[in-house]
């Protein structure tokens, strides 16, 4: 019978996949390059195939089966990790390390609120955050290096779990003195008449602004310039380049203050994003992510009050 390959062998494997160089991925598993290398040939001996073309030069070029391999192994580490959560969460709910992901239009104008209320209420738990963009938190809990994700939804989250939160309603920003700050408030579809202006792509937001505002999939306005963050929209929109939509999460926590720009509510349908929380199918500590929701909730609603214009 063919020995079953070790859960470090399986470690390497997927971090060489990862990092395409052996070095990185032998630091990543803190061991020595040397160490790692060893341990991919025992792992092809004990499988009597080959996992990588060393024909390829200093090139990480996996053979088709190594590919296959490769997820495989991914899966497997997925369920190892799965066993010790699952034993974990029964001695002692809510305790020990969570990790977990949030988009950057989220993290830095709700973590102020929620981090505090968190430790509150579950003071034996580890979190451990992760900011990135919607697909490579996805990538990254689907590879189990996450436990659970704080998304816009919805998502690209086929085949996960997902549990709505609470809604964060788009504000529209205008420059000082644009017309449309005469109203109470701007309906959605008024702003694909103006230069509207956005985050680059692989953020939620962007796609979400354009749905809003009338936008079919693929029919984006011309840009010459897409923002990295919601701080440099901000300044865009102050100097009088275009309009935006902001969550009200971030207007409340003063993104806006002392800009000069003007804020109004947005009107029309689906003028707001849904918070939620995201987490692989079966998890073991599934109820664990469920009680994350009501502090969730809490902390953003203490964030979000009625926007206010200059």
């Amino acid at each position: 019978m063919t020995p079953l390959p070790t859960p470090q062998q399986l470690r390497y494997l997927t971090a060489l996949a990862e990092f395409q160089h052996f070095g990185r991925a032998a630091e990543a598993c803190a061991v020595t390059q040397s160490t790692l290398s060893a341990g991919l040939l025992a792992l092809e001996r004990q499988m009597d195939t080959r996992i990588l073309d060393r024909d390829s030069g200093k090139r990480v070029l996996f053979t088709p089966l190594g590919r296959d391999l490769v997820e495989r192994a991914r899966t497997a580490l997925v369920a190892l990790s799965a066993m010790v959560e699952a034993a974990d969460a029964a001695r002692a709910p809510m305790s020990g390390k969570l990790r977990l992901g949030v988009i950057p239009t989220v993290s830095p104008f709700l973590l102020p609120r929620l981090m505090p209320a968190l430790r509150e209420a579950f003071p034996n738990l580890m979190l451990f955050l992760r900011e990135d963009t919607t697909p490579r938190l996805m990538d990254d809990l689907a590879a189990g290096r996450l436990d659970v994700a704080l998304l816009a939804l919805p998502c690209a989250c086929q085949g996960f779990e997902t549990l709505p939160v609470v809604r964060d309603p788009f504000v529209a920003a205008l420059p000082r003195g644009h017309a449309l700050g005469a109203r109470d408030s701007v309906p959605a579809h008024l702003l694909a008449s103006e230069p509207l202006l956005l985050l680059e792509d692989g953020h939620c937001l962007r796609d979400q602004s354009l749905q809003v505002c009338g936008y079919d999939r693929g029919d984006a306005p011309h840009e010459d310039f897409a923002a990295t963050s919601l701080h440099t929209l901000v300044q865009m929109v102050a100097g009088g380049l275009g309009v935006t939509l902001l969550p009200q999460l971030a207007v409340s926590a003063g993104i806006t203050a002392h800009t000069g720009i003007v804020l109004r509510p947005l009107s029309g349908d689906g003028a707001y994003r849904t918070l939620g929380l995201v987490w692989r199918p079966n998890a073991a500590r599934a109820a664990e992510y469920r009680a994350l929701a009501p502090v969730l909730a809490g902390a953003v609603g203490e964030s979000v009050s009625a926007a206010q214009g200059p």
